[in-house]
């Protein structure tokens, strides 16, 4: 059974950081990412990456803010968020493909597995 488990959300002041982590069992993937969503808007993309970590991807929003690392030994993906701004607040979510290819890392429906969802609430 598949699961994905993420951890680390809270609530952190305007220009903090916080590290998200997602820990998965059940297999191994091509690619891991992470998406966000708020109420009432889409789920988006936020960071990919694959497998070997030898290519990473990111949203404009949060390119020089955010870094997406993963450990292959743990089955663990990392999202180091720093420079946070309000619009930053959102639910979490870790993903995880059977398949990804640098081309379609930021395309939600790439994703077989998902998480729970973690909240991040920035303060300003």
């Amino acid at each position: 059974q598949v699961q994905l488990v993420e951890s680390g959300g809270g609530l952190v002041q305007a220009g903090g950081s916080l590290r998200l982590s997602c820990a998965a069992s059940g297999r191994t993937f091509s690619g891991m990412g992470w998406f966000r969503q708020v109420p009432g808007k889409e789920r988006e993309f936020v960071a990919a990456i694959t497998r070997n970590g030898g290519s990473t991807s990111y949203d404009d929003s949060v390119k020089g803010r955010f870094t997406i690392s993963r450990d292959n030994a743990k089955n663990t993906v990392y999202l180091q968020m720093s420079s946070l701004k309000d619009e930053d607040t959102a639910v979490y979510y870790c993903a995880a493909a059977a398949f990804l290819t640098t081309s379609t890392m930021s395309l939600r429906g790439m994703y077989n597995y998902w998480g729970q969802g973690t909240q991040v609430t920035v303060s300003s």
